[in-house]
């Protein structure tokens, strides 16, 4: 189930002209983000977009905060032309905050420690192969005090689409995701405070299994595991899976269910030093005394 990243940037770069208009799903769940943000008092002076995309989270961010830099990361470069937005000569003279694009990967992220005051990330972190060492990046390039918000998917994604494969062949077809309590339990081991997590579930319907798998493709969502056959589909396995599905169709349209996991949690600006090295705290003392040995 390993994500190859290389093939990951290829798609994505492939599907910079083609993913707005058919990034219906994630404009929706951006926008749920945007409004979660809106309860939450923070005011920051640097915000990293990770996994940008287009821009369109970046954009409202923008907006949300016109005097704070903003930082659009993402793996694939073409996403990032579509996502710099132009800057007219009033906007030069007026001297509004810098808007950065930088390519690079949320799991090696080309930033200083605790440069940033707050990260945004809006279903990117499925493109991930260990969370472990993402949210350890994360954690490092922020600033004490502050907030990483996010939204992923979670293992009921694609449920009809994966089963109705499974009935075709044994490759992989569609990733794997990562459950909403181990994420929880990932971001306390990675050093973040009290994390707020909460699940949804969005069902998407089409009318024919052609048509979903051309809006996959349209936003980048290709098969890009290790389990995944390399070959082409022929003409008696599509029969196949186009049967397979069809057994799903619900009120006359077949189902797309995404599990879309939102969460946030903080930095307690009290566990960690400079270089962005974590501070466990034990009193020795203390448990010692409650084991009787003082």
């Amino acid at each position: 189930m390993t994500v190859d990243k290389q093939l990951v940037r290829k798609a994505f770069d492939k599907a910079a002209t083609t993913y707005d208009a058919n990034a219906v799903l994630q404009r929706e769940i951006a926008d749920r983000m945007l409004e979660r943000l809106a309860y939450i008092k923070h005011q920051p002076r640097v915000v990293l977009d990770a996994g940008t995309g287009t821009g369109y989270g970046a954009q409202h961010l923008r907006t949300r905060y016109p005097d704070t830099a903003i930082v659009a990361l993402d793996l694939a470069e073409a996403m990032l032309k579509i996502a710099r937005p132009p800057t007219s000569l009033w906007q030069k003279l007026r001297g509004t905050a810098p808007f950065h694009a930088v390519c690079g990967d949320i799991d090696q992220l080309p930033l200083k420690t605790n440069s940033v005051d707050m990260i945004w990330s809006s279903l990117a972190l499925q493109w991930c192969n260990d969370l472990n060492v993402s949210f350890a990046e994360l954690y490092r390039v922020l600033a004490p005090n502050g907030l990483l918000m996010f939204a992923t998917f979670g293992p009921d994604t694609l449920k009809e689409l994966r089963s109705a494969f499974a009935e075709v062949d044994g490759y992989t077809h569609v990733n794997e995701f990562v459950d909403m309590h181990d994420i929880g339990d990932v971001l306390v081991s990675a050093g973040f405070n009290t994390p707020v997590m909460d699940m949804e579930y969005i069902t998407l319907t089409y009318a024919d299994l052609k048509t979903m798998l051309y809006e996959l493709k349209g936003i980048g969502a290709h098969n890009v595991t290790a389990g995944r056959n390399a070959g082409l589909m022929g003409k008696a396995r599509w029969a196949a899976l186009v049967d397979a599905f069809e057994r799903r169709r619900k009120d006359g349209r077949l189902p797309a269910t995404y599990e879309v996991i939102y969460g946030h949690a903080w930095v307690n600006q009290k566990n960690r030093t400079q270089d962005g090295y974590q501070i466990v705290q034990m009193n020795i003392q203390r448990r010692r005394s409650e084991q009787g040995l003082l």
